[in-house]
């Protein structure tokens, strides 16, 4: 996804707080009660872990795919317009990789060929630029709230995982996000050489934060990727989009239970 898939084509935009549901919702009040009695060792969160997707749910491009690739081209002489471009990058990322791995190592030879594909440009150093452009943090943006819900997860003992679709920029993509650091496993398909919807990328995850696939939630946007590879192994998937559309309720559904008490 720059790396799934979906952060590109979707480009959605992060969305505002919706309003909450009075039948599933609690109060900020009841919320940092289920924190501090988790922290003293009373009501647990309703999961030990959060595993989350990184490019389309947790990182958003920052503007569209195909109006950077547009501007960035101008100085190479790409004329393409915007909506043939976005129609050529979504061609690009259909056709079949004939190699296990789509991002290996840096990804560069499968983002070669997406922007050729997209821009009918071939540049050397074209490619590069857009590809070095996707490698900062002002090339995305969390979510509204990500950055509260993952420190308030945090502080109720929850553990939180990223697991993602991704090349080698990922690491530093986080860092310059400055949400790294909460995270107590990074697991990138290219640096274990499993893509999802693999079991294997997921039970990595939950090796390395130490719970069984049913103490924990995943959270992405794909319904194959993400959803079919967690529930395949017995771990619940909530679609970014769909399922869930804040990162307040993703606070919410894991801080919340359903005691009447």
């Amino acid at each position: 996804m720059p790396p799934a898939a979906a952060t590109l084509l979707r480009q959605a935009p992060a969305v505002p707080f919706a309003a909450r549901r009075t039948a599933v919702s609690c109060s900020g009040m009841a919320r940092r009660l289920v924190t501090a009695s988790a922290g003293a060792g009373g009501l647990a969160p309703a999961y030990g872990g959060l595993l989350l997707d990184a490019g389309g749910t947790l990182l958003q491009v920052a503007r569209p795919v195909a109006e950077t690739y547009a501007s960035i081209g101008r100085r190479y002489g790409v004329t393409k317009p915007e909506k043939r471009i976005m129609e050529g990058f979504k061609r690009a990322f259909s056709a079949p990789w004939p190699k296990t791995l789509r991002y290996q190592g840096d990804g560069r030879p499968f983002w070669r060929i997406v922007v050729a594909e997209a821009t009918d440009c071939t540049d050397v150093d074209y490619f590069e630029e857009v590809y070095q452009y996707y490698a900062h943090g002002d090339a995305w943006r969390l979510p509204i709230g990500a950055d509260t819900t993952l420190r308030e997860l945090k502080d109720a003992g929850v553990k939180l995982a990223v697991v993602s679709n991704f090349d080698t920029r990922l690491r530093k993509l986080l860092k310059d996000l400055n949400v790294s650091d909460m995270f107590d496993a990074i697991v990138v398909s290219s640096e274990v050489g499993y893509e999802k919807p693999a079991p294997e990328i997921f039970k990595i995850a939950l090796d390395q934060i130490d719970l069984e696939a049913s103490k924990a939630v995943h959270v992405g946007d794909d319904e194959t990727a993400d959803k079919a590879g967690a529930n395949a192994i017995g771990l619940e998937c909530w679609l970014w989009g769909e399922d869930v559309k804040t990162f307040s309720e993703i606070q919410e559904r894991i801080l919340t239970t359903d005691d009447p008490q």
